[in-house]
């Protein structure tokens, strides 16, 4: 067994998401997917988000800068902070994206197949960030 060291390729564009997103994001692989472990880069514009979906055997999150949210299916949303690290369990149905009035980065490691499902409705976005 040895170890990789990934390197990102100079001059790659980042990618903008699309078919699993709301709004505007836009992706940076850090790293493909090896020994079932994907790590991105990903940035969120105001509002952006994920649609709902799961892990099969979870996700971590570290927000490296702006503010959002993260919720798991049930609970309230948590508000995302610069500095805060997120555990998402295995199989936990969620979502997370940028707060309304601000970006969000951050990193996503993912480990094992995730599950995209449906879109997160404005009035379900607008509902679990009010405070």
């Amino acid at each position: 067994m040895s170890i990789k060291v990934f390197r990102r390729e100079q001059g790659k564009p980042s990618e903008q998401r699309g078919a699993t997103f709301t709004g505007v994001v836009w992706a940076d692989p850090v790293m493909s997917n090896t020994d079932n472990v994907t790590i991105n880069n990903v940035c969120f514009t105001p509002g952006a988000r994920t649609f709902w979906h799961t892990h099969e055997y979870g996700q971590m999150l570290q927000v490296n800068a702006g503010r959002g949210w993260v919720c798991a299916e049930g609970q309230p949303a948590q508000e995302l902070l610069q500095g805060d690290v997120v555990w998402i369990p295995p199989d936990v149905r969620h979502w997370h994206g940028a707060a309304a009035d601000t970006y969000m980065l951050h990193v996503a490691t993912s480990l094992g197949k995730a599950d995209w499902q449906e879109e997160v409705s404005q009035a379900d976005y607008e509902r679990a960030t009010a405070r």
